[in-house]
């Protein structure tokens, strides 16, 4: 009976095998404190920008046509002030303000630009003249002007003159009296009680 528990209660031992550690095995490697940065993946290509929608310029806009990618008009008759493109139209015409800008260097086209604009302007307050009636009337104040001014430097020039010799006048005042001309005292000649006595050894 005893010999039974004994034999009942006797410890098992299992026999485990070693562990291994292969490449191809599905398990993960444990974590390591060490491991070396991992390299983020390359983002996608990008994609082809979309396209992008510009609105005409005003030029373009005002004579109802498509607007080109490379049009002559665009940089100087933004869609923000069509007002120019108008006036200039009015007087000159479309086709003539494109063939001057076409026959022009783009470092001259803006200041061509300003220039048509600033004629057709004057065309249309003054038909005749145009132009050249505001040139006139400034050359007219400029003369003015200068009328204006010489006739202000003449009179300052005459302030000075008399301001020199005001100056003058008070520096004579002002000078001492020792620098005067000194009188001679005469009355010693003229008391008669004196007269005779310095004469009478003379007479005796």
């Amino acid at each position: 009976m005893e010999h039974s528990e004994k034999a009942a209660f006797s410890p098992i031992s299992v026999s485990t095998p070693p562990f291994s550690y292969s490449p191809t095995s599905s398990s993960s490697p444990p974590p390591s404190h060490h491991s070396s940065p991992t390299i983020p993946p390359l983002p996608p290509p990008p994609s082809s920008p979309p396209p992008v929608i510009l609105s005409p310029c005003a030029a373009c806009k005002i004579l109802r046509r498509r607007c080109v990618e490379k049009c002559v008009l665009a940089p100087y008759f933004p869609p923000t002030e069509p007002y120019k493109f108008t006036i200039a139209h009015r007087v000159f015409g479309a086709s003539n303000i494109i063939k001057f800008l076409q026959e022009l260097p783009e470092s001259q086209r803006a200041d061509a630009v300003s220039s048509m604009v600033y004629e057709a302007n004057a065309r249309i307050r003054d038909p005749v003249y145009g132009c050249a009636g505001a040139i006139c009337q400034l050359q007219k104040q400029v003369s003015e002007l200068q009328a204006q001014l010489a006739k202000t430097q003449a009179e300052l020039v005459t302030m000075q003159c008399h301001q020199a010799n005001l100056i003058a006048l008070i520096c004579m005042a002002k000078e001492p009296i020792s620098q005067q001309p000194q009188l001679v005292d005469t009355t010693c000649f003229l008391d008669e009680t004196n007269l005779g006595s310095p004469w009478e050894p003379l007479w005796t």
